[in-house]
């Protein structure tokens, strides 16, 4: 897989701490920040477990 486009869509706020860590690990922070990564499998697994705070599109 190439690159992804991600864009944080949903506060980290009373969310675990787990799921706050892997926010910060992709880049991300506050809303509407969008990061660019290349899609490995590292970067896919944790992309699925905050899939409901972020949205992902291929570049």
């Amino acid at each position: 897989m190439g690159k992804v486009k991600i864009t944080q869509v949903r506060s980290t706020i009373r969310r675990p701490k787990r799921q706050k860590l892997t926010i910060k690990a992709l880049g991300l922070g506050k809303i509407n920040r969008t990061v660019e990564l290349e899609g490995t499998p590292q970067i896919l697994g944790m992309i699925n477990k905050v899939s409901h705070l972020v949205t992902v599109t291929e570049v």
